[in-house]
């Protein structure tokens, strides 16, 4: 991007429009992240709970998320159980050290996960281990396994292609900036789904509660 004279409004142009396609794409993917909020409510309804977790930049994201869930943010919404494996950071240092960075979220979903529960995977470039370790564990426990994925070639890594993963909501760009804005969208839109689905009665089974 060439640098231009004070008043030339050319830059912040050409800035929002690589966020066009993205975004769009996004959009077009409605469907999937209608499926993956539906399946979330659902396991929620059961009693389930939510476990997040990302490295490095995700893991900001994983604690955006398990906070937006357990804690109120708009009044008249419903609470639901949710934490981010990647909080503690004594036992987050202390299983780097002992069993090795991709096994971070595996233990910790291995001791503290049960059937009903969700695990909500973020990467930024569909290929971190830990996150795809961490889903593959929770698949194997009869977990819902969601994964947020970045990249011009999402849905081709490994851990979108991975047969563990149930959901995937891709950020479709190859600028981690964009990445990260898309997928603070998605989780956003995740959370509210999640209250429509259980707002409408019958939708999720007997017993919701608006």
């Amino acid at each position: 991007m060439a640098l231009s004279a004070p008043g030339d409004v050319r830059p912040v142009a050409e800035i929002f429009a690589r966020r066009t396609a993205p975004g769009r794409a996004l959009a077009q993917d409605a469907a999937r992240v209608a499926a993956a909020c539906h399946a979330m409510a659902a396991r929620l309804h059961r009693g389930g709970k939510l476990l997040v977790f990302g490295m490095g930049a995700a893991a900001t994201d994983a604690q955006h998320v398990a906070v937006e869930f357990v804690h109120l943010v708009i009044v008249g919404k419903r609470a639901f159980p949710a934490l981010s494996l990647t909080n503690d950071v004594s036992t987050v240092t202390g299983l780097m050290g002992d069993e090795g960075p991709h096994e971070v979220f595996a233990h910790q979903i291995g001791h503290l996960a049960r059937p009903d529960d969700i695990a909500l995977g973020v990467s930024d470039d569909d290929r971190c281990p830990a996150v795809l370790r961490g889903l593959e564990v929770a698949a194997s426990r009869g977990l819902l396994t969601v994964a947020l994925v970045g990249g011009t070639g999402a849905l081709e890594g490994p851990i979108a292609t991975s047969p563990a993963v149930d959901h995937v909501v891709p950020a479709r760009s190859d600028d981690p900036r964009i990445v990260k804005e898309l997928q603070v969208t998605t989780y956003h839109v995740l959370w509210e789904l999640v209250h429509v689905f259980f707002e409408q009665p019958g939708v999720l089974g007997p017993g919701v509660v608006r």
